[in-house]
């Protein structure tokens, strides 16, 4: 697994955009203007995620390449490590999960916008 795989993937949901607000090297997919997963282009391969509480704390038990979100609400927000220790498939649901956290926060109408794209 790759950067571009990842980039293609945060890509291919609905409503997403990529940009760089916060410097040139870290590299932040929102969906409505809300972030929902953030990579450095520096470094290890890393992407940031987020994820509900009580699941936060049983991934960083659970994989060595789960970490405390860098820069991050680190009740929110994890840091994984794109190592080649976490099977791909798996990363793609963290990525699911993290997008669909925040879609269930929009109004009704933008997640009714974001169905008909």
């Amino acid at each position: 697994m790759n950067i571009e795989e990842i980039r293609e993937y945060c890509l291919s949901k609905n409503g997403a955009t990529e940009s760089f607000p916060f410097d040139e090297v870290t590299l932040v997919f929102k969906v409505k203007n809300k972030m929902f997963a953030l990579m450095s282009l520096e470094g290890d391969l890393s992407i940031n995620l987020k994820n509900s509480p009580e699941i936060i704390i049983e991934l960083r038990e659970e994989y060595s390449s789960v970490v405390p979100g860098y820069h991050m609400n680190k009740n929110h927000w994890n840091t994984v490590y794109v190592d080649g220790t976490i099977k791909p498939e798996l990363i793609y649901r963290w990525i699911d999960k993290s997008y669909d956290i925040i879609v269930s926060k929009l109004p009704r109408k933008t997640k009714n916008e974001l169905l008909n794209i």
